[in-house]
């Protein structure tokens, strides 16, 4: 994230609990490979493109915990396709892009619990053919070493399946342990499998032979130690021989930790979707405010505009770039820590949350604070990709409610002071169980640096709570993921009372918008720890059921029950490119950037 961290869940990665810092931004704003002169342009000649990104620091197809920025998955799959790719579309089988796949849509048999896959053919940069042995080779690493890849949670994939059947070269199949909902299955499940050259790969040192180790779990796991040792050194991404052998659209010649990155077009891509392009420029910026400048300056080809700076857009269009928002598919939050010793109390009572949900107002800070470049957000489940949700929202703005709310649960409410718990107990007009007489309500956020909306949206919701007396201390860090994780409530060091980390969204969903890694109980992304037997209920009948009603009934439930606040939800980004890019757009609302689309106009 620009030092913007989204928790985007890319292909089911810990987005989350990882701190998903996604894309294109901030690290060290330095000249070197890609910079130009003011006034020449960024585009370095008609076959090579400038894009403001983050420096990425992971290459390895397997995702791992610490390393699932946004980032990281846009340039591992430069490099190493997916089994599947998705489009919302609703134009294809399963949301699966047809074109950009490597393998056919799968075809379901045994009731249900087994799904048929045939390859395309494809091949690696080295010529070889991929095969259902790379497909295998992923599979045996990610299974016998669960407990370190980022995707991984229990009872999950690969816990679900119950047989991984090789019929041939091109063609496998996966039985499952149950009968699942396909859609959800094929959306969420097989959106982590990536094809790795085990003919490369399959081995436990530089200097060792390739063979079979892979085929035995402790083999599997001296392979994985080895090509995550190589993986956590990325001052030799450029000149590792393992990296040289790929099967995305580009390859990486040039590396700079903390830098520059260059990719350059694959001659032996063997992808429909061909590079247009050349070689494309990954530019890291120290700050929104870098990267503004060096746009208005016409240095960079494809860059944002951060919310501050959207007055700017005529003068930005006058020097031939376009304007665009990038519309995710995602949801944005405030996170509440049930687990706090101290506080987690308060958060556990409906009416609180109710009160404190009421307290945002949600359409105005869009509007106002984020120039129009955000929505409410209502609910687990997002609307469609640009689309306005505020009217589905349960609890709209309404401060005299909120405060008849704490004052009918015994506090007493203090305007512009100290609000505090008057009538102790867990009666229907008490403060609540665990809650003393003589609490306050004094809660800090711990929010992200880097962000002038954001900055400006937690003051806005800090003065409308101090007129019921609610106390907001905002405490901004540079990683507000990494400084709230989840916690056991007798952690008397879980000190952290509500995390933001939404500043161009909290959580981007795959395919289908399901909330087993978000909500459910002990879910790997639920930092709060919120627990709900019937949300888990409902959670589980998304995976399970192909009815249709499954995910609104999860959907409904939650908007109203309120496991976070719900925020405004911005756009990923306010994009800025220059006109005479082609293939930018449509923008992918699940945060994939497809660099062989973009040309220039001839």
């Amino acid at each position: 994230m620009r030092r913007r961290f989204p928790w985007r869940a890319r292909r089911g990665t810990m987005a989350v609990a990882s701190a998903i810092v996604i894309g294109l931004g901030l690290t060290a704003c330095t000249g070197g490979a890609g910079s130009t002169k003011t006034g020449e342009g960024g585009s370095q000649g008609r076959d090579t493109v400038t894009v403001a990104f983050r420096t990425p620091n992971w290459i390895l197809p397997i995702s791992a915990p610490g390393f699932t920025q946004g980032e990281n998955a846009i340039f591992g799959a430069a490099q190493y396709r997916h089994l599947y790719e998705y489009r919302l579309d609703g134009s294809a089988k399963y949301n699966i892009d047809p074109e950009r796949s490597m393998a056919q849509p799968p075809e379901i048999s045994d009731g249900g619990r087994t799904m048929n896959i045939t390859l395309k053919e494809n091949t690696w940069s080295d010529g070889k053919p991929v095969t259902t042995r790379d497909i295998k080779f992923w599979y045996d690493l990610v299974t016998a070493n669960k407990d370190k890849w980022a995707s991984y949670r229990a009872g999950g994939f690969p816990d679900n399946i119950a047989a991984f059947t090789v019929k041939d070269e091109k063609t496998f199949s996966l039985t499952t342990t149950q009968v699942y909902n396909t859609a959800w299955f094929v959306g969420n499940q097989l959106n982590r499998i990536v094809p790795m050259p085990q003919h490369v790969w399959d081995k436990d040192s530089a200097t060792a032979q390739v063979a079979d180790l892979s085929s035995t779990p402790a083999g599997a796991q001296k392979v994985f130690a080895f090509l995550t040792e190589a993986a956590k050194d990325p001052k030799t991404y450029a000149t590792n021989e393992l990296w040289k052998v790929n099967s995305g659209a580009w390859k990486l010649d040039r590396y700079v930790p903390n830098g520059e990155v260059v990719l350059t077009a694959q001659p032996n891509y063997s992808g429909s979707d061909k590079p247009k392009l050349s070689k494309v420029v990954l530019r890291p910026f120290t700050s929104d405010d870098a990267e503004f400048n060096v746009l208005r300056a016409g240095e960079i080809d494809y860059g944002y505009v951060p919310a501050s700076n959207l007055s700017q857009e005529k003068y930005l269009e006058s020097k031939d770039y376009k304007i665009s928002p990038w519309y995710g598919w995602s949801v944005t939050y405030l996170q509440l820590n049930y687990h706090n010793p101290k506080t987690g109390v308060l958060f556990k009572q409906p009416y609180l949350r109710q009160a404190m949900q009421m307290l945002i107002d949600q359409p105005t800070i869009s509007k106002v604070i984020w120039s129009g470049m955000a929505s409410p957000s209502c609910g687990p489940v997002p609307p469609k990709p640009g689309s306005d949700a505020s009217s589905g929202c349960v609890y709209s703005f309404d401060p005299a409610k909120a405060r008849q709310l704490l004052e009918s649960h015994g506090w007493k409410v203090t305007p512009d002071g100290q609000t505090t718990c008057q009538n102790a107990g867990s009666g229907a007009d008490q403060c609540g169980e665990g809650i003393a007489a003589g609490t306050p309500l004094a809660l800090t956020v711990v929010s992200q640096t880097g962000f002038a909306a954001t900055t400006k949206m937690f003051a806005e919701i800090k003065s409308q709570m101090s007129k019921v007396g609610i106390d907001l201390t905002i405490k901004e860090v540079p990683d507000s993921v990494a400084v709230t994780p989840a916690c056991k409530p007798t952690d008397a060091t879980c000190t952290w009372d509500m995390s933001f980390f939404g500043s161009q969204g909290s959580w981007y969903y795959p395919a289908f918008a399901s909330g087993e890694r978000l909500f459910a109980t002990d879910a790997p992304v639920n930092l709060g720890s919120y627990s709900n037997p019937e949300a888990d209920k409902l959670i589980e009948a998304t995976q399970f059921s192909e009815d249709d009603g499954a995910l609104k009934a999860y959907n409904d439930l939650l908007a109203k029950d309120l496991p976070v606040l719900w925020m405004p939800n911005p756009v990923f980004q306010i994009s800025a490119y220059r006109t005479g890019l082609q293939g930018v757009e449509p923008q992918d609302p699940m945060n994939n950037m497809f660099f062989q689309d973009w040309s220039w106009k001839s």
